[in-house]
């Protein structure tokens, strides 16, 4: 395990890649609460002894929560907004609303899916196809991936 990208929210979308850039698993869970994620948080960090860098989208009190955890472990930080991985993936044509940039990311994400022979979704929520992209942009960052794969890239 090598990189855990986080799509903030009490909705959070979450995606696990290993040391090789691929996508391992990913998934979207609603917490409901703050005291829920954070005890989520702990526990899912502490599943992932092996886990180098955390990669998070958003800010603010649940940025801060992720940070001190995976701080308290050794794990690596970065923290991003949307627009570093969608100016990384997408034309500016295909985000210019945001739902154009949501239907965008999703055909990405099952393109990443696909590329690392993970398992297929039945449905697929926003939030875990952006941690699947915010996940995607910290193996290129952190040098996990050389480069894109070409049967990824929708440019």
């Amino acid at each position: 395990m090598a990189l855990l990208a986080v799509d903030l929210g009490i909705r959070t979308g979450l995606a696990l890649y290993g040391q090789d850039g691929r996508l391992q698993w990913y998934r979207s869970h609603n917490f409901g609460t703050v005291a829920r994620l954070r005890r989520a948080a702990q526990g899912l960090l502490d599943e992932l002894p092996g886990l180098i860098w955390l990669v998070l989208e958003g800010g603010g009190q649940l940025a801060n929560l992720w940070k001190r955890e995976a701080e308290r472990r050794g794990i690596r930080v970065r923290q991003i907004h949307a627009a570093a991985w969608r100016q990384m993936f997408l034309l500016p044509r295909q985000q210019r609303r945001g739902s154009q940039a949501k239907a965008n990311a999703g055909t990405l994400a099952k393109r990443v899916i696909e590329w690392s022979n993970a398992r297929r979704p039945t449905s697929m929520r926003d939030d875990a196809a952006e941690a699947i992209l915010i996940g995607l942009w910290g193996v290129l960052d952190v040098g996990l991936l050389a480069e894109l794969p070409d049967t990824v890239n929708l440019v």
